[in-house]
């Protein structure tokens, strides 16, 4: 395989890290050869940490919308050097600090001089929502609507929206949804591991939630471990659907503590707001789905 190990695009490796693109390449084995700058913001992960580890080490952790894992089954990358045809695909990586972060990833097969297959070429971004995300942060820090801890919207920010998606509702018939989010056992979580790593699991949390609604819906802190997600414009179904993705999306992520991956579940409430109620309603509505939620088992979502 040493002949395959630059791919013949040493010379390109310059152009490949000035791209904002994450971009890495592999040798038939599925060894990584080139990591680009990229691809380390992207990540969190460093190109010295990963040049000559291999994708089935499963360090990112891709999983598609169901939550099932894509390094070990159903890569895409491998898929192309099997079979020689350019791929694309909606994916979940899990960034070094543990959240989940959603990816567009295209793949496509290197070739020798005879035609051969020698490797492969994954290509991925996130970059326009991390940069909405950026500036969204920014103006809300300067309006105090960021929680220090998560920066995402705090409360205050939370019943501005619920209060603007009411009125809304009211003038337009403009349906939205509320979703009550808990984390599952912190209390108990963070006696064990201390307070500093439950503030990783609020923050690993509040990334993934953020980083996977549309970028016209809110998810916001709403009080210790649990958080709000408001959705415009949305019909049950929907709510659902994206209820139970966000669901799966954390209890896909982990962060490391010590050597060791721990990871966290979240139980889940959600409604339709009524124009016969108030936005305080359909938030104690949601928050009494969320308890049916806790009580059936926790780690799952209800409606109603």
């Amino acid at each position: 395989m040493d002949k395959s190990v630059g791919f013949g695009l040493e010379s390109s490796h310059d152009f490949l890290n000035q791209l904002t693109n994450g971009v890495y390449l592999v040798d038939r084995s599925r060894r990584i050869k080139f990591w680009n700058r990229g691809a380390e913001e992207l990540t969190g992960y460093a190109a010295s940490d990963v040049v000559g580890s291999a994708c089935s080490d499963n360090f990112l952790m891709h999983v598609d919308a169901e939550g099932h894992s894509l390094c070990l089954f159903g890569c895409p990358l491998e898929a192309t050097m099997n079979d020689g045809q350019a791929r694309e695909a909606e994916v979940f990586l899990r960034h070094r600090d543990g959240h989940r972060v959603p990816v567009l990833v295209r793949t496509s097969p290197i070739r020798d001089a005879q035609g051969h297959i020698v490797g492969g070429i994954e290509v991925f971004d996130d970059n326009a929502a991390r940069a909405s995300m950026r500036e969204e942060i920014g103006a809300l820090r300067e309006l105090a609507l960021v929680d220090a801890l998560t920066e995402i919207g705090n409360r205050r920010y939370a019943e501005a929206a619920l209060a603007a998606r009411h009125a809304e509702l009211d003038r337009y018939g403009w349906a939205y949804g509320v979703l009550m989010i808990d984390v599952d056992h912190f209390k108990a979580f963070n006696d064990r591991y201390g307070h500093a790593t439950g503030d990783r699991v609020l923050r690993m949390v509040a990334t993934t939630l953020k980083s996977n609604v549309r970028t016209y819906d809110v998810a916001g802190r709403w009080g210790g471990e649990e958080f709000i997600g408001i959705l415009e414009k949305i019909t049950v179904d929907e709510l659902a659907r994206r209820a139970e993705t966000l669901r799966l999306l954390v209890s896909a992520s982990s962060l490391t503590v010590d050597g060791v991956a721990l990871s966290v579940t979240v139980s889940i409430g959600g409604t339709v707001a009524r124009s016969s109620e108030t936005a305080a309603e359909a938030v104690r509505r949601a928050d009494e789905l969320l308890h049916q939620s806790k009580a059936a088992g926790r780690n799952r979502c209800s409606f109603g």
